[in-house]
């Protein structure tokens, strides 16, 4: 496993980190407990040291696991939370406001609820779930995590950005008020390539990459015919004609597979590696077979200027939310 530093926090992370959404027991159906707990010890065991969990996965239930692990392990593993916006809203809306959103006393009983489910002194890394740059015109919930900073419940302030708008946060990242960044990034969406992962690297903020595989788009298995638990909410991410869309794209990509990267998900991993402004990949990680799989891409091992300049034309421009 290869080590990458965290922006300004010093952190050296694991280039692949946990992604722990899947392992909640909500919105991503089927996932075993008694797997998910093998699963993150292969993982540590394989010199992943990053997680990265929220409140909302299964309502604490990710983090409960997550924190049985890490309180069982020895090494010294970063975990990252988040905070829920109140109004339920994801992503963020233009016309909600700080109050609505992210008062501060939700920000300081939602990390002690995280804390407790995890029975961890302090986070690592706690992020707003969602964000909007003009909320800097109102800092209490800057100065609410900064208590919890000086309180010692949390090491370092980030946000997930909302999905597919990575310039919603670059007046955030120039004020150097956080210290990392959680952005969807990928094959089909390159986005933050342009002018956020420049602004991350200028104001030493870290990056989160996330959604490397598309919510499994880019693993290659999603075809028309595919179907999803009752519940999940791959239903309503892949509905309509999505599917048949994504095998469409996918086709497209199979022929760069080769000698530099063997299988898609392969390949989607080293994409999001290549970029010196991530710090970390994150991975959604449910069993031992996905660990083994994902972090033996982190052998220092990088793609040719050649297959990124090919991968630069499988970008993909889509309407998430009609």
């Amino acid at each position: 496993m290869r080590y990458r530093r965290l922006g300004r926090t010093g952190f050296q992370v694991s280039e692949i980190g946990f992604g722990a959404w899947g392992i909640g027991g909500s919105f991503w159906i089927g996932a075993q407990d008694a797997e998910s707990l093998a699963a993150l010890h292969a993982a540590i065991d394989a010199g992943v040291n990053f997680i990265d969990t929220a409140l909302v996965y299964g309502d604490g239930h990710s983090e409960t696991l997550v924190g049985q692990v890490v309180r069982a392990r020895s090494e010294r593993i970063y975990v990252a939370s988040k905070v829920p916006p109140l109004n339920g809203h994801w992503p963020a809306l233009p016309d909600d406001r700080v109050p609505d959103a992210f008062p501060p006393s939700h920000i300081i009983k939602s990390t002690e609820k995280s804390l407790r489910s995890l029975k961890l002194d302090c986070l690592d890394l706690q992020q707003l779930h969602v964000w909007r740059d003009e909320w800097l015109r109102d800092e209490s919930w800057l100065q609410a995590l900064l208590k919890l900073k000086a309180d010692g419940k949390i090491r370092a302030i980030g946000v997930s950005i909302n999905d597919h708008e990575p310039e919603s946060a670059l007046k955030l990242v120039r004020s150097e008020l956080i210290d990392a960044v959680q952005v969807i990034y990928n094959i089909f969406d390159q986005s933050p390539a342009q002018a956020l992962f420049p602004a991350c690297r200028q104001h030493d903020v870290g990056v989160l990459a996330r959604c490397p595989f598309d919510e499994g788009g880019l693993t290659g298995t999603i075809t028309p015919e595919t179907t999803f638990p009752v519940s999940d909410w791959r239903n309503d991410y892949f509905k309509g004609d999505r599917k048949a869309q994504v095998a469409e794209h996918v086709a497209s990509l199979m022929g760069l597979l080769g000698p530099e990267a063997h299988t898609l998900p392969e390949l989607a991993l080293r994409f999001c590696l290549a970029h010196s402004a991530v710090s970390t990949v994150l991975p959604g990680m449910r069993t031992q077979a996905h660990v083994r799989a994902n972090v033996a891409v982190s052998d220092g091992r990088r793609l040719s200027d050649t297959l990124l300049a090919s991968l630069e034309c499988h970008a993909w421009q889509r309407n998430f939310y009609d």
